[in-house]
């Protein structure tokens, strides 16, 4: 019986524990759910709930009606935000690994930013410490998060372009960066040994950029 109940911890069969919460961290029940969402006691991966703002959805004119935001515009503030947020966690708290930001629009994955660390210890400390911090003129809601593989948590039909439930889907839609940022943050360097559980990540080069007023971002 212990053997089965442990195959199943986390799918669909699993009547106790919720799937959702188990493989994407979320769920949109909340507290309401029947299940139980067992938060993690310690983890490499911290979630800082809806930290992200998609200027698309959020840029309004004063008589209340939305202002059209171009793609490119919308590229170069994300790459921007994801920049300084994977510099200043990696620079405070530990090598990061992988930094993913849901483009979801639901309210519990709107907005999430995925930072797993290599260390357990740092993804910790920085639950302990962003908590108390404010970014962007909002406080920071940070915790530890059960997701280790994103592979399981993300649409794939969104990565597909496929999917039919759009930013209201359950699973992760994940915000690419740009290729040239992404070999910034990740691709530079040789590549060190680390521990068989995880590989290692590289510390940024802070780069010139412009950025126009909008497109501004706090500070932890």
């Amino acid at each position: 019986m212990a053997e089965y109940l442990a195959s199943i911890f986390g799918t669909e069969k699993d009547k106790v524990n919720c799937s959702f919460y188990f493989k994407i961290g979320a769920c949109r029940h909340g507290d309401r759910c029947s299940r139980l969402h067992n938060k993690p006691t310690f983890s490499q991966t911290i979630v800082l709930l809806n930290l992200y703002r998609n200027p698309q959805n959020t840029a309004q004119t004063a008589d209340g009606s939305h202002c059209h935001v171009s793609d490119v515009e919308v590229q170069e503030h994300y790459d921007n935000f994801f920049e300084e947020v994977f510099t200043e966690l990696q620079e405070k708290y530990g090598e990061i690994e992988e930094m993913n930001v849901c483009d979801n629009l639901g309210d519990h994955l709107v907005g999430n930013v995925y930072v797993k660390f290599r260390r357990e210890e740092d993804a910790e400390r920085a639950v302990a410490e962003l908590n108390n911090r404010w970014f962007n003129g909002q406080a920071v809601h940070a915790e530890l998060s059960p997701v280790t593989d994103f592979r399981e948590s993300c649409c794939r039909q969104y990565e597909m372009g496929e999917c039919t439930r759009g930013g209201f889907c359950n699973f992760m839609h994940l915000r690419p960066i740009s290729r040239n940022l992404r070999r910034q943050l990740y691709g530079r360097g040789p590549r060190r040994r680390s521990p068989p559980r995880s590989h290692t990540g590289h510390r940024p080069r802070e780069r010139n950029r412009r950025r126009s007023p909008d497109h501004r971002h706090g500070h932890f």
